[in-house]
């Protein structure tokens, strides 16, 4: 496995805890159709909540928010309506959340939660 898989990977992983933390409850993680990916599906209420989780060793290049164009937000709209119809989930409100996280040599990741970037 590469080491930037490796890295998603376990930034997924820290996400994935840290909203759980928060009491959003994650139901589901790379969820993948021809259409794309989805890094991690959650219901906060009744609320389903799509996230995008982007990853960094530095900011040396930016935040990693940074990187979560208008187009992925677009597309992550459509794999929500794909997921919830695989899973039949009936849809109600959708929101898309991001998750940025730096895990530089500091004793503990940074991590930032968009709620509603769409």
């Amino acid at each position: 496995m590469k080491a930037k898989d490796v890295l998603g990977q376990t930034g997924e992983r820290m996400a994935a805890d840290y909203l759980e933390d928060r009491g959003i409850r994650v139901i589901d993680s790379n969820w993948r159709c021809p259409r794309g990916e989805i890094d991690l599906v959650a219901l906060d209420g009744d609320e389903l909540v799509i996230v995008e989780v982007k990853t960094r060793r530095s900011r040396r290049y930016g935040d990693p928010l940074e990187a979560l164009t208008r187009a992925k937000i677009l597309r992550l709209r459509t794999l929500a309506v794909l997921w919830a119809r695989e899973h039949q989930h009936v849809l109600g409100a959708v929101r898309i959340d991001a998750v940025g996280i730096v895990m530089d040599n500091s004793p503990s990741p940074s991590i930032d939660h968009l709620r509603g970037v769409a």
